[in-house]
């Protein structure tokens, strides 16, 4: 077993006897779901299909709600090959480690498109809508292009996530005062010459202009654009996440709940 995946195991075993402490309110109905990772179809007309993650354990019938992870690829992935998703990042680790720690969300964006916000909070929407999800720990990270879209729907929603990662990506430092309050660490390489280091460094001295003290920057030396394979291949990251939790869960919108979705 690779140091990644047991460390991730031995993290997941460690959380078990937790998982039901994470418990919320009880669904009143829930899709039939098998756990491991599978395809989906777009929740509605022009929004994006998706690969979704379920752990080993985890059960629509259970008092346990689990951590939700949504994860947004780069340039590299976009087209119609959904299974292009899980080349990098925690679709990747979750294709081979059924024991990852998180309901995991990784949608797939088309030929020569960018993220849109207002399709993300949809499908997020649906997702905790209909899966057994702890609206309290709600988890965003993305590398390059899908970097630039997690600053960018941090910040436009920063009440919605517990933590945020984004790797090799640049925001936009006017919006930054957003996130003073959201943890976040970014992640990139001293040498990228695609987005440059800059891109997180203004990120992150905008926030603490902002008085935030809740952001935390890794630098890789004489690394060039792949910041992600090291930050998605240490287990801190994970622990970090998990260490993160909303003091109350962002809302479900009331046209979507579960109650509503027999």
């Amino acid at each position: 077993m690779r140091p990644i995946q047991g460390a991730l195991a031995a993290l997941a075993l460690s959380l078990a006897p937790a998982l039901p402490a994470l418990a919320m309110a009880a669904p009143t109905t829930a899709p039939a779901t098998t756990d491991g990772q599978s395809p989906q179809p777009a929740i509605e007309a022009g929004n994006y299909p998706y690969q979704l993650f379920l752990p080993r354990g985890y059960s629509a019938d259970s008092k346990a709600d689990w951590p939700l992870l949504i994860f947004l690829h780069g340039s590299g992935e976009r087209g119609n090959d959904l299974a292009r998703v899980k080349v990098h990042g925690p679709p990747k680790i979750a294709d081979r480690n059924p024991h990852f720690p998180f309901v995991t969300v990784s949608p797939l964006l088309g030929a020569d498109q960018d993220w849109d916000v207002a399709k993300l909070d949809r499908l997020l929407d649906h997702i905790v809508a209909t899966h057994r999800i702890d609206r309290t720990r709600i988890y965003l990270t993305g590398l390059s292009r899908g970097g630039h879209a997690s600053w960018r729907w941090a910040i436009a929603q920063p009440h919605r996530f517990a933590a945020v990662a984004p790797v090799a990506g640049r925001g936009d430092p006017a919006g930054a005062c957003a996130l003073k309050d959201t943890p976040v660490w970014a992640f990139h390489g001293d040498r990228d010459d695609v987005v440059t280091p800059e891109g997180s460094f203004a990120m992150a001295r905008a926030i603490r202009a902002c008085g935030g003290q809740r952001s935390r920057l890794t630098i890789y030396p004489d690394l060039g654009h792949n910041a992600w394979d090291p930050a998605y291949d240490d287990p801190a990251l994970y622990y970090w996440l998990l260490s993160h939790r909303l003091p109350t869960p962002a809302a479900v919108p009331a046209t979507k709940t579960r109650k509503d979705r027999k």
